[in-house]
């Protein structure tokens, strides 16, 4: 895990400390070593962060040049698989003359050399960022791994490129503009994140998951117009796997996931530095522990967070199942002052808005976990692959229901719902949880009761995916001059195509909501406190398997994760795992109402929006009336706001 950044320029002979500067922006990604390369008669410099984790030694040092002169690399990532590689490139008499190390670097220079990029793409398992220049044909090539698990923006600024792995390297160019992208802004404040290939800037795009772009720089509107080109795609993964579905029973279909499972852990294991997990107790996280310790002769170091806030705190849990399982847990219970203490760094950390408010436990969980290792795995993308968000569960049933009603009803029904403040539908809840059945113990029960109530109108079940997806309903509306431009929930070109609503929701959230707002909280996060976190549902042969593995085999008698939940409780009793599911948040909508009232009352104050000339103020002042008088939970909406406001403000 590490940090690059990069400049064209042509006939500038400051390239050198232009890309210093750039460089040191990344310190937090890679305080181990740093390196710059500069070509002034190309005009190109590059730079590169490191954070050791693969060969501590100089042999891994960046920007790493091939051995045959030809080739330069800089590098943020991991590939699980390069041992393998590499004794493929020594078979077929394309490996170096000598290796340097053992470095994962190495190895993908080298099949980049002797491959070519599409091959080596291809071939690589892994979590990458890259950018490899050809010195011969004067090409620099972009390449993102196939879920989005590493960042990478680029863009130009008339005949400068830019490129880094984060925002803070670009804006770090003594001559970067940065206007504000209007209609970027109005796709966080509906999604919560600015999805690829946008960014909040105009001019500076995100390339897209598996895509890699190749810019010809001897020719400059060529260069300029260059367009990614796809080399694996989460569509066809999904087409292909739903043609050729498992047909063995549900004991095999176990196994398989198991020993994948098992082999994909393995291999992200493999590190020259401590390693741990993130362990909440749920059922992602608590199979990768339950697979990695079955894998490891020592304890595995586990780490959790957890909240006195009723709701909130899943470390108990955590906790029953370290005991089980026999790890090293560290535990840590976050007061108020320590999570608010964290929303100050927030617009830093993440260098464009974002606003998934669950960013500040996952800063916490890595922060306690880099006091004792610099590698850890986490539990994501369990939910989009096996069926585990309650969405797939109920959207469904709810969807036909609604459609059996005729529009007067769900308007009444909408209003039924919306008559009652989210927090008197919380109360209900909670007087008649004990005559519920578990899968109602909902835990923001009138947040969802009002989001069902904004939705009881739509015709369209993929509209009606979209709003259950969205925070604004209604962005362009709120954002002065903002226009919401074109993403793959508004073009239905991109849509995969399945064989159920649910699988349609879930390849849909595999692809916008993983890699635009879990990944991209995951990374920032894990970086702030310099380690490197690892996702092996993510590897892309896990991914293909879930998709050959049928709808039954994941959502079954009303329960997601099905196959998961097998894997794992052949190492954890199930009744440590079974109970009703629950996001990684925090009290962010009573905070809000207390300790964090004058900070936001100052960013939210009428006057000052109106100078800014971002929002239409009257909206979000009524909107934070109700939420402090109670009358309603406006916390998503307000917390958008907030965070594009804090970032603002660090701006000036």
């Amino acid at each position: 895990m590490c940090g690059f950044s990069g400049i064209f320029q042509a006939r500038n002979s400051d390239l050198a400390s232009i890309i210093t500067r750039m460089n040191d922006a990344l310190v937090h990604r890679g305080p181990d070593d740093r390196g710059v390369w500069v070509d002034e008669n190309a005009g190109l410099a590059l730079g590169h962060r490191r954070l050791a984790i693969v060969d501590l030694s100089e042999a891994g040092h960046q920007p790493m040049h091939s051995s045959c002169g030809r080739f330069l690399i800089v590098f943020n990532g991991e590939i699980y698989n390069h041992t393998e590689l590499r004794q493929k490139l020594d078979n077929e008499g394309l490996s170096p003359p000598a290796w340097r190390g053992h470095s994962d670097t190495e190895v993908l220079l080298a099949g980049l050399a002797g491959w070519g990029v599409e091959k080596t793409l291809q071939a690589s398992v892994g979590m990458f960022a890259f950018a490899l220049w050809d010195r011969q044909e004067q090409v620099l090539t972009l390449a993102r791994d196939r879920m989005g698990e590493k960042p990478l923006y680029y863009g130009w600024q008339e005949d400068t490129l830019l490129l880094g792995s984060e925002l803070k390297a670009i804006k770090a160019f003594p001559q970067f503009t940065g206007e504000v992208d209007r209609n970027a802004l109005t796709l966080l404040l509906r999604h919560n994140c600015i999805p690829a290939p946008y960014s909040i800037y105009k001019g500076i795009a995100k390339l897209e998951p598996g895509h890699y772009v190749t810019l010809a720089l001897k020719n400059l509107p060529a260069a300029k117009a260059a367009v990614p080109q796809a080399y694996w795609r989460l569509n066809d993964a999904v087409a292909k796997g739903i043609a050729d579905p498992f047909k063995g029973t549900p004991a095999q279909a176990t196994d398989l996931l198991e020993t994948q499972l098992s082999s994909s852990i393995g291999q992200q294991m493999l590190a020259d530095v401590p390693l741990g997990a993130f362990l909440s107790g749920g059922v992602d996280s608590s199979t990768i522990v339950a697979l990695m310790q079955a894998q490891s002769a020592q304890p595995i170091r586990t780490f959790t967070i957890g909240f006195d806030e009723g709701g909130y705190d899943e470390a108990v849990h955590a906790k029953a199942v370290s005991k089980h399982l026999g790890t090293q847990h560290t535990e840590l219970y976050v007061r108020p002052d320590d999570a608010l203490a964290v929303i100050p760094r927030l617009p830093s950390m993440y260098c464009e808005p974002f606003s998934d408010s669950s960013q500040i436990p996952t800063f916490l969980v890595s922060q306690l976990a880099s006091q004792q290792l610099k590698v850890v795995l986490s539990g994501d993308g369990g939910d989009e692959l096996f069926g585990g968000y309650n969405r797939y569960l109920s959207a469904k049933k709810v969807w036909s229901k609604m459609q059996q009603l005729p529009p007067f009803a769900r308007q009444a029904s909408a209003g039924l719902l919306r008559s009652l403040s989210p927090s008197t539908w919380d109360s209900l809840f909670r007087l008649s949880k004990p005559l519920l059945p578990k899968r109602l113990h909902l835990s923001t029960p009138g947040e969802k009761a009002h989001k069902l109530a904004s939705v009881l109108a739509l015709a369209d079940g993929h509209e009606f995916y979209l709003q259950l997806n969205s925070h604004w309903t209604d962005p362009a509306s709120v954002v002065i001059g903002g226009k919401e431009p074109e993403t793959i929930f508004t073009d239905p070109s991109r849509w995969p195509q399945t064989d159920s609503f649910e699988h349609w929701m879930m390849a849909m959230d595999a692809q916008t909501y993983m890699s635009d707002d879990i990944m991209v909280k995951l990374d920032r996060a894990a970086m702030a406190a310099s380690i490197e976190g690892r996702v092996p549902m993510l590897d892309h042969r896990i991914v293909e398997l879930a998709w050959r593995m049928p709808l039954d085999l994941k959502i079954r008698n009303g329960q997601g994760k099905w196959l998961l939940r097998e894997v794992l409780y052949r190492h954890v009793p199930k009744e440590l795992i079974e109970r009703p599911k629950q996001g990684f948040g925090i009290p962010l909508g009573a905070w809000l109402r207390g300790p964090l009232r004058e900070w936001a009352e100052s960013l939210l104050d009428e006057a000052r929006l109106r100078q800014e000339g971002y929002f239409h103020p009257e909206r979000i002042r009524h909107m934070w009336q109700e939420h402090l008088e109670g009358r309603g939970n406006w916390q998503p909406h307000l917390w958008t706001i907030l965070m594009f406001q804090a970032w603002l403000e660090e701006q000036a």
